[in-house]
């Protein structure tokens, strides 16, 4: 197996079905809104076996200071392999002079989160307002 990153924003909305849905994510079920939206953040990170996109990293920032990490997936038949904190230390790589990089982990993630190097915020939640189950 010989991972490749790549820095692109175009996706098939067939392969971003196939990994959100690989992770039980509801926004796999619109995969042509995917496609669009991946075009709209500043950064993309994606990882592939081949053809086969196995993970990605999508980032929004507002340039200067802050950089919100929106999804971070990984197809679990590649879990454990690195390739979220390869993703991971790209962004922070990318990010590295801004002064926050945020992400909302759910519960059951927070461990590779913290592993990391992120921290758990001990004054704020994370709210939404949203229509997606996952």
């Amino acid at each position: 197996m010989n991972i490749e990153y790549k820095d692109i924003h175009e996706f098939e909305a067939k392969e971003l079905e196939r990994l959100f849905l690989s992770v039980e994510w509801s926004s796999g079920h619109f995969p042509d809104k995917l496609a669009i939206a991946m075009k709209n953040y500043e950064t993309v990170y994606s990882a592939w076996d081949e053809d086969k996109l196995i993970g990605m990293i999508c980032v929004m920032d507002d340039g200067i200071m802050n950089a919100y990490v929106h999804y971070l997936l990984v197809d679990p038949d590649y879990h454990g392999k690195t390739i979220g904190r390869t993703l991971v230390n790209k962004v922070k790589e990318k990010y590295k002079d801004y002064l926050r990089i945020v992400v909302v982990a759910y519960d059951d993630e927070m461990h590779f989160y913290e592993a990391c190097g992120f921290k758990k915020s001990e004054n704020s939640s994370p709210m939404f307002i949203t229509s997606l189950w996952t």
